[in-house]
């Protein structure tokens, strides 16, 4: 994966962050969901790396990058902590402002992000979610059956962090193969990377902190903000049919938090970087080169 990449770990804001770099252009973050890697990239990566200098890094608590240790309101990893890490970073490799496509847990740092340091932040694409903050406070019974995880993950340790770790790699096949389309969207080097970090207690600690803080201090970040939107052109993209479809108006809540919103459904699952490459490939060289 990534070939003619380079590899680096770099001083974040309070981490060490592991990543890889490679390409030519304007500077494009690229940031991965949960439980997965800057792997989750490698269908794209390439062919985004021939117009852009692309940047795909692992968040903190996650993959190869440190899991510093975290307190009683779980700041450390707050989507705060976690977007200063990713301004650091790109600090150090000489991008001062740039571009991100972010999926899940990634999408929720660079939302954090672009309002923390709108300078920062040109244009902002997230892969299948609605902002953190309204979709707990929206949440039905469908969406609690669809996303039950979300509330497993934020009881207090170390409940859910035994469970996980009882047999990690049979819970990471469990959760991420429940959709339709099994475990085929995930190739095996990008897979085994995968499992190699969710098999360190570390790792399934460090993201239920990630959950936590998105349940509690997060939320109190979202609301200090008032009414403070994104100023960037932002894209929200989704699976059709999935969860996040069937139970929000996607684009009506990021109307919500974004002044420029646009976007609409894609046709594959969850995991649409790895699902349906080609679609978001074209969704996001569009937007990029402000051919949307």
């Amino acid at each position: 994966m990534f070939d003619g990449f380079t590899r680096f770990d770099l001083p974040g804001d309070g981490a060490t962050i592991h990543g890889v770099a490679g390409g030519a252009g304007p500077p494009l973050l690229l940031l991965h969901g949960n439980p997965q890697t800057h792997a989750m990239w490698h269908k794209v990566a390439p062919r985004l790396a021939q117009d852009f200098t692309v940047v795909a890094t692992d968040l903190r608590g996650y993959g190869r990058s440190s899991k510093p240790p975290s307190d009683a309101e779980h700041a450390p990893y707050s989507k705060r902590a976690m977007a200063a890490d990713m301004v650091a970073v790109m600090e150090r490799l000489g991008h001062e402002r740039f571009l991100i496509g972010a999926h899940d847990r990634g999408a929720r740092v660079a939302h954090r992000l672009a309002l923390d340091w709108p300078q920062r932040v040109e244009r902002l694409a997230v892969l299948d979610i609605a902002p953190t903050r309204e979709m707990y406070r929206g949440t039905t019974e469908a969406f609690a059956r669809a996303y039950w995880h979300w509330f497993f993950m934020i009881q207090k340790a170390p409940l859910p962090e035994q469970m996980m770790a009882a047999d990690p790699e049979g819970f990471w096949r469990w959760r991420c193969g429940a959709g339709a389309a099994g475990m085929s969207p995930f190739g095996a080097e990008a897979l085994e990377d995968y499992l190699a970090a969710f098999r360190d207690p570390a790792t399934i600690h460090a993201t239920c902190e990630d959950y936590r803080a998105s349940a509690g201090i997060d939320i109190r970040h979202d609301d200090e903000d008032g009414g403070r939107k994104v100023a960037c052109p932002l894209l929200a993209l989704w699976s059709a049919g999935g969860a996040v479809d069937r139970c929000f108006d996607v684009l009506a809540l990021w109307r919500r938090r974004a002044e420029d919103v646009r976007g609409g459904p894609l046709p594959g699952g969850h995991y649409l970087a790895e699902e349906c490459p080609d679609a978001v490939l074209d969704a996001f060289l569009a937007f990029f080169k402000g051919q949307d």
